[in-house]
């Protein structure tokens, strides 16, 4: 059934915003933050006392509250892990933190205690703002309903109170209360949020509404047809939550090897200080040996390796307007063999406009002639529809005609007087005298025409008479034909489509891009399915999606990615990382570049092992001078830091979007 133009509440009915009040966690209301804080201000002052030659009262406190206030938490995990019988490298790191400042590197001890506060706090607030989102998502859904008791009486209930088979009164600019069936009323209902759909979709006797949707004009009877806890909004909160706790992340490489390396080096470290002591060496040699090997054999130098490439490449993919919001997702990206592209919003702008203007031949109208008519009638409409009858109108510099006597119709159209001609505008199915006379069967055939070419048709009258038919649709966003190219080079597999549009306009869309695979008609479970599809068939998917519909299939892929500008509040908290500016074309182009970001991480890793390799062997089979051992230490860590810095040159990205 084509949408109808119809006109929006007044502004003193005007509905809630469709977006949930936003929920967010201040940074400073984590424990985890206050402490990481409090280290790095402490380090910060301490150091250039240090460096400066003032006496160790001065800076030797401030270390130690440094190592006290940023450390005692990842100890506290770690002692708590070792109950558990496994021994993680955050209390390998403090462990080492400690040991140089009992052989007088208390500076290097007190660099990695920051570093590793930091890194918690970020998890901490991460993991946070995506609770906020999702608590935020319930938001939608009203808080209170109408319902209507046998009597005819009306009660205001909570909405967790409603039971199947109550019957609930929608009025005009209100949210739907509960998932149901019409039985009575006629309106249009922007279901968005649900399934993704540009417009809103005209609600009569019998068909489906879904709670948190925005009802239009219409008044609109209610029977409750499941609980507010299985709800789809519900549901959607469910599957996130789900999803985000049950997806195992790729973990960065000296993760994957932490229990193995952690409890080699202490066993390695413990061995170091015993055996000379069994063969009789002085106790402060062995200790000085065996902290030596604690401070050359600290993984540092390997974390390094890991984290600068990653978060360069985070560092520039901001610059262009991409925000990834880890170093984990950041290698995920460049793993994805699989795309999932949501259409709305998406590889569309999310706007509808007008693409087809049909005069009647024997009308007598120009094109400009029946968009100015069509335009003067809806301009006093708020109607998506109407405003892009008005918005084209304007574009074509079209002066409009002052209209009166204006009313509208849910699930008809707009009627106005216009220069003195009654002009109706609307459904062609509602406003056509099923083709009873030549001029409405030709009408008729030009709208079946352009809604088989997936564009919703608009009926113009005047006094009655078909005079025209305009096709409006959502415009197609620039770049999203060598994007879809570009992804299928990139994974070798062309992208697939899932959207809650209608399948005709799903066709043609895809058409236009180039893929094949369409899958229209979703509901958000129904995009999750098609995921885990796609995930149990061994690939790496990568969601593209912007609304609250797309969240759960965002949550559930190997990496889910959410356009900025008209991003849901849950989408953008739910996805991996976040196209701020909405260009697609940057989509391959930081998918490329993680996979050179990968590439470095290999160099870096078999440049930190050589050093490593070399400096434990020389403290073993010889005696390697600390300072020695420190800077050969510090000078691995600098060189494959300055390597992962690479990344941030403007080449880098030039580079990926090629390859991309």
């Amino acid at each position: 059934m084509p949408t109808t133009l119809i006109e929006r509440p007044a502004p003193s009915a005007a509905p809630r915003p469709d977006t949930a009040p936003r929920r967010r966690t201040r940074v400073f209301a984590l424990p985890e933050a206050r402490w990481a804080a409090a280290a790095t201000v402490l380090f910060l002052i301490a150091l250039p006392l240090q460096l400066t030659g003032a006496p160790a009262w001065a800076w030797g406190p401030l270390y130690a509250l440094t190592y006290a206030t940023g450390g005692w938490e990842p100890a506290w995990a770690g002692l708590r892990a070792l109950r558990e019988k496994t021994l993680d490298v955050d209390l390998l790191m403090i462990v080492a933190a400690l040991g140089a400042a009992a052989v007088g590197q208390v500076m290097d001890g007190a660099l990695l205690i920051v570093i590793f506060a930091t890194s918690g706090a970020l998890e901490a607030l991460a993991t946070a703002r995506t609770a906020d989102s999702v608590r935020g998502l319930l938001d939608l859904a009203p808080t209170t309903a109408t319902r209507l008791l046998d009597d005819g009486r009306e009660e205001s209930v909570p909405t967790e109170r409603l039971a199947v088979g109550d019957t609930v009164l929608v009025r005009p600019g209100e949210r739907i209360g509960a998932d149901g069936r019409v039985l009575d009323g006629a309106s249009e209902a922007d279901q968005a949020t649900i399934t993704g759909e540009p417009l809103p979709v005209a609600k009569e006797v019998g068909d489906e509404v879904f709670a948190g949707t925005l009802n239009g004009t219409g008044a609109l009877r209610v029977k409750v047809e499941r609980d507010a806890s299985d709800s789809v909004i519900a549901r959607i909160v469910a599957m996130v939550e789900e999803a985000s706790e049950t997806k195992a992340p790729t973990q960065l490489f000296i993760e994957k090897v932490e229990q193995r390396y952690s409890i080699g080096m202490v066993i390695a470290t413990l061995a170091v200080f015993a055996v000379p002591l069994a063969f009789g060496a002085a106790v402060t040699g062995s200790l000085l040996r065996a902290m030596t090997f604690m401070i050359v054999a600290s993984p540092c130098a390997v974390v390094l390796a890991t984290m600068p490439p990653l978060l360069s490449a985070i560092a520039n993919a901001g610059r262009h307007g991409v925000l990834v919001k880890s170093a984990v997702v950041m290698e995920r990206l460049g793993q994805v063999d699989g795309v999932a592209l949501d259409k709305t919003g998406t590889l569309t702008e999310g706007t509808p406009r007008v693409t087809d203007l049909r005069p009647l031949t024997g009308s007598g109208l120009t094109e400009d002639g029946l968009l100015a008519l069509a335009a003067a009638a809806e301009h006093p409409s708020e109607h998506p529809l109407a405003r892009a009858v008005v918005d084209a109108a304007r574009t074509r510099g079209l002066a409009l005609a002052a209209a009166e006597d204006f009313s509208s119709t849910p699930g008809i159209g707009v009627t106005a007087t216009v220069d003195g001609r009654a002009v109706a505008v609307g459904a062609p199915a509602r406003l056509l005298n099923s083709g009873a006379d030549t001029v409405s069967a030709r009408a008729a055939a030009i709208a079946a025409e352009l809604e088989t070419g997936g564009r919703t048709a608009v009926l113009v009258e005047v006094d009655g008479v078909p005079v025209g038919v305009l096709g409006i649709a959502d415009r197609l966003r620039p770049d999203a034909a060598a994007t879809v190219t570009a992804l299928t080079a990139l994974t070798g597999t062309a992208p697939v489509l899932l959207t809650g549009d209608n399948p005709r306009a799903a066709a043609r869309l895809a058409a236009e891009v180039g893929i094949t695979d369409v899958r229209a008609g979703l509901l958000p479970q129904d995009k999750v399915t098609a995921v885990q599809e796609q995930e149990r068939a061994g690939r790496k998917v990568l969601v593209l999606g912007d609304g609250v519909n797309d969240a759960p299939a965002l949550a559930a892929a190997h990496i889910g990615v959410a356009m900025g500008r008209a991003g849901s509040d849950l989408a953008l908290e739910t996805a991996d990382a976040v196209i701020v500016r909405d260009e697609l074309a940057t989509v391959p182009a930081v998918v490329a570049l993680s996979r050179r970001a990968r590439s470095f991480v290999v160099q870096n890793l078999a440049i930190a092992s050589v050093f490593i390799s070399a400096l434990v062997v020389w403290d073993l089979v010889a005696t390697l001078p600390l300072p020695l051992g420190v800077l050969g230490h510090e000078g691995s860590t600098v060189i494959v830091g300055l390597n992962g810095l690479r990344l941030l040159r403007e080449a880098a990205w030039t580079r990926a979007r090629a390859e991309g």
